[in-house]
């Protein structure tokens, strides 16, 4: 199952359309998606290794453009969309003490959850409920994003091959640990 879906986004990597791809994945996971874009940049860094930090410039621009449609949805949809999705993803409970507890700690809150396995729309959706200030949302998001973005191209680029050689070998395992670090960011996001 894994090999398939392995060679499948490498291949796509190396497709013409690969940077809009990506580019779409990243700002829907910025807003409403749950897969995180890096099921895409790494392939596409592994697949074009010259191109790392013009990849990972792509990936961060997408991010931060559907963070601010996740910070919209919470601060002007947050009665229909925007407290659907918190339900969703386990939130709804003590929504008020985490508003109070983002207005005095926002600025932290996005830079190291934004830089995370913590799904990043949780952190765009609440800066919009809590209203925090948008511009430093918009600086915070960008640096927070750039920062993770960044230095997976970094990284990949100078360590890519040994890297790929290692997932190429340990594909399931790779997979699975993978898949943990999303479904525990969820998990880290209900129990806090």
């Amino acid at each position: 199952m894994f090999r398939a879906l392995y060679d499948w986004t490498f291949r796509m990597a190396g497709h013409r359309r690969a940077d809009r791809t990506m580019a779409l994945v990243s700002f829907a996971e910025s807003s409403f998606f749950p897969i995180p874009p890096d099921v895409m940049l790494v392939p596409m860094i592994l697949a074009r290794r010259e191109q790392a930090y013009r990849i990972a410039a792509i990936c961060t621009i997408a991010s931060v453009l559907g963070g601010i449609v996740g910070y919209a949805i919470g601060m002007f949809l947050y009665d229909s969309v925007g407290q659907w999705l918190i339900y969703v993803y386990g939130m709804g409970e003590g929504i008020e003490g985490f508003r109070e507890t983002y207005r005095e700690w926002g600025a932290a809150i996005i830079l190291i959850k934004g830089f995370t396995p913590i799904p990043f729309k949780l952190v765009t959706i609440a800066s919009g409920i809590a209203h925090f200030n948008f511009a430093l949302f918009v600086l915070l998001a960008t640096v927070t994003r750039a920062m993770r973005f960044f230095l997976i191209a970094w990284l990949l680029k100078r360590y890519g091959a040994p890297v790929q050689a290692f997932i190429e070998r340990r594909l399931t395992l790779v997979s699975w640990v993978f898949l943990a670090v999303v479904i525990g960011g969820f998990a880290a996001v209900a129990l806090f």
